[in-house]
Parts: C-alpha cells; structure tokens; sequence
C-alpha cells in the first residue's frame, strides 16, 4: 500500500478503498507515516469530501485504532449522548440523571473543556472529593449503586483521532463534515455505546454556526451510525445565547442541581427533557414510546424526586462530598466581581453567546490552552436573557471570580467590556428564540 497512491486517490475525488483507509489510521497510530502526508491527505479530504461509507470506514478504523469499551456485562441497551458544544451546557448534569432514573443503564465517557466552551469533567471536578477517572472495569459496580457512572476519556481510547485532531487544529483541515462527524463518531464507538443521541449545537457559541451546517453534520452521523449498526438521534438546539443562567464550573453544577430539584429554567428544561426523551426512546423501556410519552416520563423524574436522588447517589458513589440536604460541596464558591449593566430601556436582542463564553474563560472558568488551571468558582450568572425587557441600569449579568482567585483587576475590565460587547437592546419588543431547532434521526433522511 503507497501513501501518494492513497493521496493521489483523494485530490481526484477517487473513493478510497476499506484498505486504503485502514492503512491511513494503522500509519496515524503507529506514526509509520509522517505529517507532511498525513496533512496531505486531511485537506484533499476537506477539498474533496468523502463517500458514506468511506466516513463510516474511518469512523471504524478509529474506534478501534486503541481500547474499546466492552459493556456487555451490563444489560440492556447501552445509549451515551454527546454534545457539540456550546456556552452554559450543563445539560449532561441533567440529563443522565433522568433518563438513569427511568431505569435506563448510563456508561458515558466525558472531556474536559478548552476554550469557551466548558467540559462536563472540568464541572464535576468542582465538587470535593468526586473521582473522574472511573476504570471501564468498575463501571458495572458503579452502575448497580447509582444507575449511573461518567469518567474521563482514557489516553488508549481512539488514539488515532487524538493525533489526527491534533493535527488537524494546525493545518487548518477542521472546517470538515466527514472529519467532524468520523471523529465524534469514533470516540463512541469506541465508548461501548449501542445508540447515541447528539445534541448538535448551532449558533455563534457553537462549532456549526448555522442550522444548515448542523443539518449536514447531522445526517453525516446518522448515515454513518445506519451503516455502522449504531442508531443515532440528532437533537439540534439553538446555541446563539447561553443555555440558562450559568456559565462556569461550580455555578453550572448548581443551576444543574437546582434544575433537578425543580427550579430549572425554561430554556434548561427543554433542551435536557428533549434530550432525555430521545435517550429513553432508544432504550429497551422506550423503543415503543412516542416522543412525547418519553418527555413526560422525563419530566415525571422531577416532579417526583427521582431524578435528583439519582444525582445524589452517582455524586456519592464516585466519591464526591454532599451536605446533610444532599446538595453538592464544592471546591470553590464564586464572589462577584463585577456588573454588567443595562445601558437603555428596551427589549435585549442579543446576547451573543461566543462572547460571553469569552468573557467567563478570561475570568477564570475556561482554558485558553491545554494545562491551564481552572478557577472553580469563576464564571457570570445571567438575569435577563433575549427578549426579556431592562430598564437602564438594571443588571444584566454578574461577573464571578473564585474565593482563591489571583485575577487583576485589568483583566476583570477585559472580561466585562467582552460581556458588554455581547449585549444589544432594542426599543422594539424581541421574540424569545426557539431551543429545539430539529430533531433527526434514520427516518428523517
């Protein structure tokens, strides 16, 4: 097998061979092929795009390019849910929780974040004590003692997406539906998971900027999943402000709390009973269910206290530290910093998420590069959102940096002037935005 063959292919929109691809992911693995080819082959990839079956081929090779976690041992069907991304996304918090309560088994390997958009890992670290680093081996106990287990994602788990992605973040071969799809795709697989529903976020805090995008990135997963013996529910939401009122570490595990306790928002609620749904209906409990059957079960799980005993129970179980209410104990608490101020009468219109994803980084609650220390307690919660009506002067959003927090003060200016630049306020009366743009799935092609 030649690498230049295999490149060559490519920059003429050939279709590669199941051969040519898995000789492409053994090189990416055994790094027998060096990064000037590799490179060269990922952007005809972007220039070319690639078949159906060559993604869920390279889907494959990757999940199996390392370890793949077998859940057999644990009965029933196995569904993991992943999201894109997105700015006050604490809904796997929420969500796993539910649909664990409704006596659905939940095995899910989860990752840190970087950047503006924060990890579920990063958010639970936020609790003393609690353990994110969960052998594939214990997930079985785990899950007899609370439904539920979540750890980090294991350096032996598709590695040859860890390297390519690398790659591909310093050649400018990222903007790729086949590499974005493949990649998600393959960790997965390569996760144990039998169906996978995906939250495709879709606005300016989000990957996919626009519906049409998360639309075809959609489809690609769900071709790749039919193809693959692996169902896949698409949910895509609406990304262009924060999900609810948090946006850091310790605030969003609480508005995540609070949400299970009955409080949520009705932005938060949405999305994660939407989500929690399309996780039951592809259940062995729920494959018989309509959508909106499974939404009330979901919602049931609140109502009744089901679910926030479940979070309760996992929080404990993977060694995390709860009060004598069963409320979580944290690291870090957050102390405002500063405020975000209304500066007219009207009706707020925007609130461009990927701005205040940015601010709330630069105070302390997200990384700018890999090995960044994360400030627990830093972060913005949110009073008013799009469409809701401020009179000059009233607060808007609150700054929050952590107790330990060594921040200058220049920097919290920087963060507020970003939280600023976020807002716009109109005169005129403004429609609160949808949250569930779409729901797709193998019937919907």
């Amino acid at each position: 097998m030649d690498m230049l063959e295999i490149i060559t292919d490519k920059r003429f929109s050939r279709e590669l061979s199941a051969e040519q691809i898995q000789f492409f992911v053994n090189g990416v693995t055994d790094k027998s092929i060096p990064d000037y080819q590799i490179a060269a082959l990922l952007m005809a990839i972007v220039l070319n795009g690639m078949t159906k079956l060559e993604m869920t081929e390279l889907t494959m090779a990757m999940a199996y390019s390392g370890e793949v976690c077998d859940l057999s041992q644990i009965k029933g069907t196995k569904v993991d849910k992943h999201s894109s991304g997105g700015v006050g996304d604490k809904c796997t918090l929420i969500v796993l929780p539910i649909v664990a309560a409704c006596n659905v088994p939940i095995a899910k390997l989860s990752g840190r974040g970087l950047g503006f958009t924060g990890g579920t890992i990063d958010k639970l670290e936020s609790i003393v004590g609690f353990q994110t680093s969960i052998p594939v081996s214990s997930f079985v106990d785990q899950i007899k003692k609370a439904g539920m287990v979540l750890s980090g994602q294991t350096p032996e788990l598709a590695p040859a997406d860890k390297y390519l992605y690398a790659l591909r973040d310093v050649t400018g071969t990222v903007q790729s539906i086949p590499l974005i799809a493949s990649s998600i795709m393959s960790k997965k697989i390569a996760g144990g998971a039998d169906a996978i529903v995906l939250d495709i976020t879709c606005g300016s805090g989000a990957f996919m900027k626009d519906e049409s995008s998360a639309r075809e990135l959609s489809a690609a997963m769900i071709e790749i999943g039919k193809i693959a013996g692996r169902p896949v529910t698409c949910v895509i939401s609406s990304m262009d402000q924060p999900l609810g009122s948090a946006v850091g570490n310790t605030i969003e595990v609480e508005e995540a709390y609070e949400t299970l306790c009955g409080h949520g928002r009705p932005d938060v609620n949405e999305v994660s009973f939407t989500l929690a749904a399309s996780m039951i209906m592809r259940s062995d409990i729920g494959k018989d269910l309509s959508f909106d059957q499974a939404y009330a079960m979901a919602e049931k799980t609140i109502f009744d206290g089901s679910a926030r005993k479940c979070f309760e129970k996992f929080i404990a179980a993977q060694g995390g530290l709860l009060d004598s209410d069963g409320r979580p104990v944290y690291s870090d608490h957050p102390v405002e910093c500063a405020e975000l101020i209304a500066r007219d009468d009207g009706c707020i219109e925007r609130l461009d998420a990927l701005l205040m994803g940015e601010s709330s980084m630069h105070l302390g609650a997200g990384r700018r590069k890999k090995g960044d220390t994360i400030d627990m307690g830093a972060g913005i919660l949110i009073d008013k959102k799009i469409g809701d009506y401020v009179k000059k002067g009233d607060i808007i959003a609150r700054l929050h940096k952590g107790t330990k927090s060594a921040i200058k003060d220049e920097t919290v200016q920087y963060a507020l002037s970003l939280a600023e630049s976020a807002v716009s306020i109109s005169s005129s009366p403004v429609q609160k935005p949808k949250e569930i743009l779409a729901i797709l799935d193998e019937n919907s092609l």
